[in-house]
């Protein structure tokens, strides 16, 4: 019975062990090597030899980002059009089917994004 469950439990505890041993050395190596330097110097931004100014974070409207979602859904779809392309002549009645409700949510998909003004871009 305990056999049964031995290799079980060194799996886990080897998955368990594993991650958590790197980042213990990594914690110990910080805290005892590389002792902290606060300054202004260290915690200013400074990117490609010009320095920041303004804030780092920069908000960006949502419609940025619901365009790329739209643009990535419609993208990633005609991937999974192009099985129905490459083997259309010899595909039954029910995978046509298929087919064309696939086809008919995209549209739909596409019809409220444009409804929505989600394609205007501004």
């Amino acid at each position: 019975m305990t056999s049964d469950y031995l290799l079980p439990t060194i799996f886990l505890a080897v998955a368990i062990v594993f991650p958590l041993v790197p980042l213990a050395m990594a914690w110990a190596w910080a805290r005892l090597f590389s002792p902290p330097k606060p300054g202004f110097d260290k915690q200013s931004s400074y990117e490609c030899g010009i320095k920041s100014s303004g804030p780092a974070h920069v908000r960006f409207q949502s419609h940025y980002y619901l365009y790329a979602l739209v643009f990535l859904v419609f993208d990633v779809e005609t991937v999974f059009l192009m099985p129905f392309a490459a083997a259309f002549l010899k595909l039954p009645a029910t995978a046509f089917l298929a087919l064309m409700i696939f086809l008919l949510l995209l549209v739909e998909g596409l019809v409220w994004a444009w409804a929505k003004g989600i394609l205007a871009w501004k």
